[in-house]
């Protein structure tokens, strides 16, 4: 049994690891920044948990988080500023999409993804801007995203794509 929730300052430890797990030290968010995140934006993180028969969460399986903005391009500054957060505006960015390693390629991340998605439509926004690495390219493809090719992000020292899906 799964859950999907939003995020509350609890929670930071465990986002922390995840985000330590998943992806490579210069790439990922740091306790620091999470934390901020998650003080500026917890609604827009969205957590899939492992529950027990009973509800109890057990384990953080994915998450996905991000700020929203009327900015239409996703920004290196807006991974550690979150006074750039507008909940009125009309992108939901996304930072990260984190599965632990044992949980990943089952279909979790999708589940979250399909969840933002949703949530995201019914706040009336205009769409969801994330980047990505050419080799997940299709795994955000098969929920409506287009690449419109390389990004000006240089986080992490890394090439990425800018992928969009406009409501």
């Amino acid at each position: 049994m799964q859950k999907i929730r939003h995020a509350h300052l609890g929670d930071v430890e465990k986002l922390n690891e995840l985000e330590s797990l998943c992806f490579p030290a210069a790439e990922a968010a740091s306790r620091e920044s999470l934390e901020k995140r998650v003080k500026a934006f917890p609604n827009h993180f969205w957590l899939l948990f492992d529950c027990d028969e009973n509800g109890t969460e057990k384990e953080l399986v994915s998450f996905i988080n991000g700020l929203v903005t009327n900015q239409k391009d996703l920004t290196d500054e807006m991974y550690d500023n979150p006074s750039l957060h507008d909940e009125n505006g009309d992108w939901q960015m996304i930072f990260g999409v984190d599965t632990a390693p044992a949980f990943q390629h089952k279909g979790f991340a999708s589940r979250v993804m399909e969840r933002v998605i949703a949530d995201t439509k019914r706040d009336g926004r205009k769409g969801i801007v994330l980047t990505c690495k050419e080799k997940l390219r299709t795994f955000y493809e098969k929920f409506g995203f287009k690449s419109e090719g390389v990004s000006d992000s240089t986080h992490g020292g890394v090439v990425w794509l800018q992928m969009r899906i406009s409501f």
